[in-house]
């Protein structure tokens, strides 16, 4: 038995050993001659190009045997041909992550406009692969538009630009707020934009778009685009690229900006606070889960920025995956590290089998960052599966994790390894408990069982843990109010952030 594969002139060994000779191309399936016989080739069904050689024998028999064996080897090259297809979205994720960290670090590491801007457009034409690139700002002084960054010219060379100018690309990104790419082998651009009047190479023009805590949204700049290296075209991979990381640029520049102009009041005060409704925005709503859960999470932060994290996401045959994390440390380095945790766990949560393989995946990718920063995090993360009534999870080091029953006493869900960053490689397992429809998830971290009172007196785990049997048959955001509840009128102004996450599997009991 051999699999034979056409290049486009004649048929080649895919698999199995090479007899010498190349048979016949076939127009059907069926018997070809051959040097040392005839045998039958037979096409794998929706996997265009592959042919399955079988020895003939018994007619019925040879077509038996062709029948069992195509259906396996077009799911074998179907899974080959997704498995290429994810590393090559793995790859282009990790690119993307790259990217928003390094602009994360720009954002720590200086406090002025013209240097933040500079590497940013330094960074982002290097990952697309831009000769000539440029950062505009809007200037609320002047009321213009004023290149502040450029690669492979100087900004000397430009000229403000008014927001109205109605030939300038730039001020029409800006008013519009809306990406404009246009490629001269087509002779226009996409069904965004008909490139009038833009005569030269290429371009991918983006507005740089900020949203201050409370509120809303507002363009701050132009980051423009030309001269592609190796070829003319910004392909959809690079549009896609640079338009999830604008609002990131958007916040450094207008970071950099704030530090520069409130230098000498509340400097880093400010700058903490804004990162931090950043990194809030990384969290997921609950109803992305839709049928397959009830679910309630709710992240207070602290003064201070904080490193608090938790995801989800629908796995597939009712299955459900919940992660939730803390940073060790406050402030803006706990912040960062969240946010890329945040990203990997988008990466390996999908890529990842089981639980202890996407905890191991985390520590992996993010070893070399937090051995740098000298930081770790504790975090837990869960597989329900009610078709099978059990939840498989890893924990590494989170104290608060908990498996509550329908009736007795919670189970508290202990941890499999040590913290990620303090893990050593192969160091995290994965446990399993039964699952049944009554139960309840809970998880929470450590701001909310530290918070104290005016008198000192800590909020417990035993108080937390109290109030969640007391509603456990209520949903899991009636469950959610009643702590918040009972924690805001226990606490005295908070150090810490407090996030809790509580989940019900659907089709399992309901609320009463």
């Amino acid at each position: 038995m051999r699999l034979w594969r056409f290049d486009g002139r004649r048929l080649r060994v895919a698999a199995g050993d090479d007899p010498g000779w190349t048979p016949p191309i076939p127009r059907e399936a069926g018997l070809v001659p051959t040097p040392t016989g005839s045998v039958r080739l037979d096409p794998v069904p929706d996997i265009q190009g592959y042919w399955v050689e079988t020895a003939v024998g018994d007619q019925g028999a040879t077509e038996a045997a062709a029948g069992l064996v195509r259906p396996i080897v077009a799911a074998l090259l179907e899974s080959e041909r997704q498995r290429a297809l994810l590393a090559d979205e793995l790859a282009s994720r990790y690119k993307e992550i790259d990217l928003l960290y390094a602009i994360s670090e720009i954002l720590g590491q200086t406090t002025r406009l013209d240097e933040a801007a500079q590497t940013i457009v330094r960074e982002v034409s290097s990952v697309v692969g831009a000769r000539r690139a440029s950062i505009m700002v809007y200037d609320e002084a002047t009321g213009m538009l004023r290149t502040v960054a450029a690669r492979g010219f100087s900004t000397e060379q430009v000229v403000p630009i008014s927001p109205q100018d109605d030939v300038s690309i730039a001020a029409r990104v800006f008013r519009e707020r809306r990406v404009l790419v246009y490629d001269p082998e087509d002779g226009a651009g996409d069904a965004e934009d008909d490139g009038r009047g833009y005569k030269g190479r290429a371009f991918l023009s983006l507005p740089i778009c900020y949203a201050a805590p409370g509120g809303s949204t507002r363009c701050v700049g132009v980051i423009n685009l030309t001269d592609r290296v190796g070829g003319d075209r910004f392909s959809a991979a690079d549009r896609k690229l640079v338009t999830a990381v604008a609002n990131q640029i958007g916040a450094a520049v207008e970071n950099a900006r704030l530090v520069t102009r409130d230098l000498r009041q509340q400097r880093i005060r400010r700058e903490l606070e804004l990162a931090h409704d950043l990194q809030l925005k990384l969290l997921p709503h609950p109803s992305i889960l839709q049928e397959d859960a009830r679910l309630a999470a709710r992240c207070v932060p602290a003064e201070s920025v904080g490193g608090d994290f938790y995801t989800f996401a629908r796995l597939g045959r009712g299955r459900v995956g919940v992660m939730l994390g803390d940073v060790a440390s406050h402030g803006f380095s706990a912040a960062l590290i969240m946010a890329l945790v945040m990203s990997a766990a988008a990466i390996h949560a999908g890529a990842a089998v089981t639980p202890d393989e996407t905890l191991s995946a985390l520590l992996e990718s993010l070893g070399t960052e937090l051995q740098t920063t000298e930081m770790y995090f504790t975090v837990f993360y869960g597989v329900l599966d009610p078709a099978l009534g059990r939840l498989s999870y890893a924990n590494a080091g989170h104290p608060y994790a908990f498996r509550v029953p329908g009736t007795g006493e919670p189970e508290r869900l202990e941890a499999t390894a040590p913290p990620i960053g303090l893990a050593t490689p192969g160091a995290i397992d994965r446990r399993q408990v039964p699952w049944l429809p009554d139960d309840l998830l809970c998880l929470c971290t450590d701001g909310l069982v530290d918070a104290r009172n005016s008198a000192g007196e800590r909020f417990g785990e035993r108080r937390l843990l109290d109030l969640v049997l007391a509603h456990r048959t209520e949903s899991p955001e009636a469950i959610l109010e009643a702590v918040y509840a009972e924690s805001d009128g226990f606490t005295s102004p908070p150090i810490d952030d407090r996030t809790l996450v509580v989940m019900r599997m659907n089709g399992e009991k309901r609320e009463r």
